[in-house]
Parts: C-alpha cells; structure tokens; sequence
C-alpha cells in the first residue's frame, strides 16, 4: 500500500515549498521520509544516508531559489529526497532499474542537478567554479568526504577567492564505515571554527540537522552572506527508520527490504571479496610483513575482518586513494608487502601515485582491485572499466586477472610472494563461482595461462570473470559442431608468449575476451602479435571487450547482454566467424 503523504502530494517542485509554513515544513520532512523508505524498499539502493537529510533538502530548497542557485551534492548517494521534491517523484520507484533514474545526480536527468557526481569530494571544487562563473553555489559536502584531499584544494582556493558560496558540512559522524583520522576528531571537539576559519571562511554552527526551525533559521541567516561561509549541520545516518538507527552500517546500501519491519533480501552467497579476504588473513598468518590498507572501505573491500584479526597492520586513511597507494609505497619501502584494496573505480583517483610513486620506483605494492567490469545498479560512475588498460600501460608492473574462486585465491598468494615490484589482481562484485577456493591455494607463475577446451578452427583467450560465459558461449557451439579452443590468459602483463604464438599458429582466427574498455588485454594481445607478425601470416583476430561508452545503470545481467559479452553475445560473435 502506498503511503498517505497529503502535503507531499502537494510538491511538484521546490517553488511549491516556499508557500509552505515553517511547521508545515517540519510535517512535510516526516512524509518525505516515508516515501523515501517505501521507494528505497523496492528498489534497493543507498538509503541511510539520504534519511540523514531530509529536514537538510527541505530547508535548502524552501530557503534558496534553486535551480537558480546550483545545489551540489557531493557523492549525492544522499540525494533521493532531493529528487523526490524536484519533479521526479512519479518515477522514483525506478530508481537503479534499467532506463529508470539514477541514483545519484545527473545533468541530463534534471536541471537541479547541475553537477553530476558519484565520488567524494568533488562538490566544493564544482560550486566554486559555478561561482567564479557568475552563478550562485551551495556545496553539501558530508564529513566522511571531506577528508578527501582534493576538498582540502577546494576550500584552501574558496577561502582565498573571497566570494560568496556557502558549503553546508553534513556532519553524521558516518562514512560508509566509522570515519577515522584527525580530522574526524576535529569535527566531534567542542570548536573545530578555528580550521575553517584559518582556511578563509566564516564557521556558523553546529545546527541540528533534524530541527526544522533550527536549520531554516541558519540558512536564512547565512543567505545574505558576502563571502564564503561553512554552515556545519550535524545529522544522523538513517535517522527515523529504526533498522537503519540499530545498523552498524547505518544501511548505507541495501537490497530490496520490507518497509514495516526492515527485512531484507537475502544476500546471494559468498562472494569475490570474500574470497579475497579470507585469503589474505591466512596468508598474513603466515608472513608478518603484509599490510591491508583502503580509503574508507574496511567493509566494502573485506578488510573490516582483516582488521579485527591483525589491526596493528590494518590502515584505513579515509576517503584518500592518493595517500592510501602512496603511504602503501612508503611501506613497501620499508620492507613490508602492502595489499592496497580499491574498487577499481576509485584506483582511478590515485593513478598518478600508481605511475609516480609505486611503479616508477619497482615498489612491491598489491594492488587488490575490487568491482572489476559493470557494477550494474550503481552504473558508469562506478564501473570497473579501465583498470585494465591504465595498469598495463606502466612498465614492470603484474596484472592479474581472477577467473573463479580457486583462481583468485591462488593469484592472492601469487601477488602476496611477489617482491619484484609492483602487483595488481583484479575481481568482480558479487559471486565469482566457478572452481571453489582450495584450502592451500598454490602461487601461479607469474605471466602463464592455461588451455580449458581444446577445438579447432577458432581459438577464443579469456582474461577475468566473463570465463562462464565463455564456456557457456563454447558449449553451445559445440552442440552445433562448432569446436573452439577456450584458454584463460590469466595474466594481462606479463603475457604468456608461448600459449598466444600457439593459439596462432593452430587457428584461422582469435577471439580475445575481457570485461574491460577497448585499449587494455585485447589491445595488448594485438599489439603482441603484430610484433611478432602472426597477422602477416593471415590470422583473423577480434576483440570483446566493453562498448565504447559510458553504460548506463541496469543489473550486470543486463548490462553485459547490451555489451554483447554474455553467453549469447559470444556465441553469436563466434558463429559469425566461423562463417566466414
């Protein structure tokens, strides 16, 4: 049944707010809060973070003339209200759903989202530049977020350029995980205005982010402002829905839920992260020099468990890749073996350290790549694209590929025994399958692959998890006698030379396979064999790998059937050469 929601029915965007009284405001933020967990219950999604902000949306689009004045929402997984009030709500219950909204704000979705994002600590840097263009800005940055280095960049140049722009410091003592580091603690201390106000703005606050009247009051006063200011609003993640109170994760994400008790949907198994994991502790068991760092993620990564177990030698620097790989290089130079887990999407953040830091100097760092290819839900900002291409591009360093369980576990112990530079293994979110993990797994030789089918004519060279696709793909030819070879390259960089020459010289064509953009495994594939002249000796080649363009959000499932690299997609591009 729907929620009763009569003064919410009243909202068809923000002008309608400002006809509103402020008590009426206060009732309208519990409406909200109900729709926003009746939607979120069907859909799935990021929710604890949006309940914190509520009484926070309301009050900034009741006292701003938006979209006139551009509201930046940093990360904006929190922004669900925000679209419920601004001319979305009839296709709310669509959001992360295939051709249905996004969940997190996007410029060609509305004109109140004048800033997409999806990654931390980007909208005090994006406001100021509406600004310095002659338009009015507020940036809604969370406390998690802001310990993200390039915020520290935006305020150090905000404060400086003297102009007006508000940025509203949502405080929830929350990241995904418990925030950690010094800057934390400054912001739970009786003053923390003497940072901000030495970086050039006006402190006003703590407010409390639930009190209606508390906030318009502030809001209205910090609107006639002249120069930059910081409103810090202390908040609550899942506030008003007791589940989400009573989670230790404040229900940052979640799978579809019941709405009246909270329930949620079963979460499918064991997954790659766990695999991971539960790798790593036992081979930290084992050698005292490994390290786990992440950038605010102990959960996401599996590192929340490798920390309980050896928490001296877990290090979780916050939302900061570029300090995570290179304080990960400092303690690979100071004789340790560092695993820096990321999600691939956010290894992106840190690359320059990647090249300057860590593969410049040979520095055994491991890199342990999380959310490996399409991610689904959350969509193109968050898709583990180009991994593949920009990690292979740096001289000497390992590129690992995991095909199912028992593989990753043993390039896991491959990674961790490596000590002649830099590492990196790559997996995808959710369950990997396949061959399980064995209780001992056994390192590979680094830069060598193996042969799954023996065929002939056609010879199709998988790297990473679209391996059971694959073999779906082969299967079904075979029924119509079509043979293929199928082989698991394993390795991106180095490649194994030997099986590659041998997969040319016994087939008229080779097909290579990878859940990643153009430029990365095929790329390098084709580059090798061009060198080694096995096109001048009329090999047919082709390259699966992901479309040229930004997917939008739908589940994986999906998402791969569009890319044409699901069993079917395959199949057909093999039948389609064996014709010719």
């Amino acid at each position: 049944m729907a929620p009763v929601t009569p003064l919410l029915d009243k909202v068809s965007s923000p002008a309608d707010l400002r006809g509103f009284s402020d008590a009426g405001l206060a009732a309208l933020a519990g409406e909200l809060r109900t729709e926003l967990i009746d939607a979120v219950s069907q859909t799935g999604g990021h929710l604890g973070a949006g309940l914190g902000v509520v009484e926070l949306t309301i009050a900034l689009h009741a006292v701003f003339d938006t979209p006139g004045v551009k509201l930046v929402w940093d990360v904006s997984h929190q922004a669900y209200p925000h679209k419920i009030l601004t001319g979305r709500r009839d296709r709310i219950r669509t959001l992360r759903q295939r051709g249905g909204l996004s969940g997190f704000t996007r410029r060609d979705e509305s004109p109140y989202d004048p800033f997409g994002a999806a990654h931390a600590g980007t909208s005090v840097s994006a406001a100021l530049g509406f600004v310095l263009a002659g338009q009015e800005a507020v940036a809604v940055i969370g406390d998690g977020a802001l310990s993200a280095g390039m915020a520290m960049e935006a305020l150090n140049h905000a404060g400086a350029a003297g102009r007006k722009l508000l940025v509203i410091l949502n405080d929830n003592g929350r990241s995904i995980d418990t925030p950690t580091g010094a800057l934390a603690e400054l912001l739970q201390a009786r003053s923390p205005a003497g940072f901000f106000e030495a970086m050039g703005f006006a402190y006003r606050g703590p407010v409390d982010g639930h009190d209606m009247s508390a906030l318009l009051s502030a809001l209205r006063a910090v609107e006639g402002e002249a120069g930059p200011v910081l409103l810090h609003v202390r908040t609550r993640k899942g506030h008003g829905f007791p589940p989400a109170e009573a989670s230790e994760d404040k229900w940052h994400g979640v799978s579809k839920f019941d709405a009246a008790t909270g329930q949620r949907a079963g979460s499918g198994g064991r997954s790659a992260t766990d695999v991971f994991a539960e790798t790593l502790i036992a081979a930290a068991a084992e050698d005292a020099r490994i390290h786990a760092v992440t950038a605010a993620m102990p959960s996401g990564t599996g590192l929340a468990a490798f920390g309980a177990r050896f928490p001296e030698r877990m290090h979780d620097v916050g939302i900061a890749e570029q300090h995570a790989v290179t304080f990960a290089a400092g303690l690979a130079a100071g004789g340790m073996a560092p695993f820096c887990a990321l999600y691939s999407t956010f290894l992106q953040r840190g690359y320059d350290q990647v090249v300057h830091d860590v593969a410049l100097q040979g520095l055994p760092v491991r890199f342990a790549i999380d959310r490996a290819g399409l991610v689904g839900a959350d969509g193109p900002t968050h898709a583990g694209a180009y991994d593949i291409g920009f990690l292979t591009a740096l001289p000497g360093m390992v590129v690992m590929a995991a095909a199912d369980e028992a593989e990753l576990a043993r390039m896991v112990v491959t990674a961790a025994g490596h000590d002649a530079g830099p590492s990196a293994l790559r997996y995808p979110r959710g369950a990997l399958g396949g061959a399980a993990a064995e209780a001992a797994p056994q390192p590979l030789e680094i830069g060598t692959g193996r042969v799954l089918r023996e065929g002939a004519d056609i010879a199709l060279l998988n790297f990473g998890a679209r391996l059971g696709a694959a073999e779906e793909a082969c299967a079904a030819l075979a029924l119509e006698e079509r043979t293929v070879t199928l082989a698991d390259a394993r390795f991106a960089k180095p490649l194994d030379a030997a099986l590659i020459r041998e997969l040319a010289a016994h087939h008229r064509v080779l097909v290579t396979l990878e859940d990643g953009a153009a430029g990365g495994f095929g790329a390098a594939v084709a580059a090798f064999l061009a060198a080694d002249g096995a096109f001048d000796r009329g090999l047919a080649f082709r390259m699966l790998t992901l479309p040229d363009v930004f997917q939008p959000h739908a589940t994986p499932a999906e998402m791969y059937a569009e890319a044409r690299l699901d069993a079917a997609g395959i199949a057909e591009t093999l039948r389609r050469l064996a014709r010719r």
